[in-house]
């Protein structure tokens, strides 16, 4: 069972999201916040697997909060839940730790399957969203091709399999590695990349 936390201001989006996902047999909502600051405190209390964050809110903004719960309670995997595509909201919050970003708009089945990737540590991005990040969170002057270039042919297999979201335990399962061997593959990677972390790999291997 994914136990899920739904972080919106208007209770109207609260109750629609909690009636839909009800209707998958393996989401348990587990609680609600309508602010940032209060979504912090319903994780430390309710420990759930999944946040849907939507980004504004008052008192505390989305951003602020993935920023928190990401640091304090890395077992949360936040879920931007959203109607605003912003360069800076998207960049920002996958800076700060969420592992996927989605509009509004998503369809109701892709929004679950969004949810039950993510529980397994996944990343999941919106259509679009990974293209506009992209000048973002590498540096202008990057080569992408040189960067390509710059990796192993390993650590390009590597990559890939990242880029596809697969964990460290599936790449090494899948390239006949130990996981210890994967991990210092990846820290390689985001070293030549310059990339700060997994997500970003992502989304670089994904632009190219």
């Amino acid at each position: 069972m994914i136990k899920i936390l739904l972080v919106d201001d208007q209770s109207l989006i609260r109750r629609g999201l909690k009636a839909l996902l009800s209707f998958e047999g393996d989401f348990q909502v587990v609680g609600e916040a309508d602010n940032g600051e209060i979504a912090i405190a319903r994780v430390e209390e309710l420990q759930p697997d999944v946040v849907l964050m939507d980004i504004r809110m008052p008192i505390m903004d989305g951003v602020a909060a993935t920023r928190e719960i990401s640091q304090r309670f890395p077992q949360a995997k936040v879920l931007v839940l959203t109607t605003f595509d912003d360069d800076e909201y998207v960049t920002q919050a996958l800076q700060y730790g969420a592992v996927g970003y989605l509009l509004k708009d998503t369809p109701p089945e892709e929004l679950a399957q969004a949810i039950r990737a993510v529980d397994k540590g996944y990343t999941q991005l919106g259509p679009g969203i990974g293209k506009k990040v992209m000048a973002q969170i590498t540096a202008p002057h990057a080569d992408r091709t040189e960067g390509w270039e710059q990796l192993t042919p390993r650590e390009q297999e590597i990559l890939q399999l990242i880029a596809k979201g697969a964990s460290n335990r599936e790449i090494a399962q899948t390239l006949y590695i130990s996981e210890k061997t994967v991990k210092n593959h990846v820290t390689n990677i985001l070293s030549r990349l310059n990339l700060r972390d997994r997500t970003q790999a992502a989304i670089w291997a994904n632009s190219n």
